[in-house]
């Protein structure tokens, strides 16, 4: 096995945007879809909805913050 077989991938943040922007969609449907469940729920499998909705909601404003840092990365061509 040669060095060159070790090296990493070049890192390719040009469609970043559009991938989380993907995710974000995703988890909103997975809400969507959580919420019609719930009318068919009860007790702690309703709770255990509410919760995991919950934790969506902060993950897609952390999606939304990335993307946000990401759109702005790409605007000033990602220089550090």
């Amino acid at each position: 096995m040669s060095q060159n077989d070790n090296k990493p991938k070049p890192d390719d943040r040009s469609d970043n945007v559009e991938k989380l922007q993907d995710m974000v969609q995703n988890t909103i449907q997975n809400i969507e879809k959580a919420h019609e469940t719930m009318q068919f729920s009860e007790g702690e499998e309703r709770s255990k909805i509410e919760q995991k909705n919950a934790r969506r909601e902060e993950s897609i404003a952390a999606m939304r913050s990335e993307i946000q840092d990401e759109a702005k990365a790409r605007e000033d061509g990602y220089q550090k």
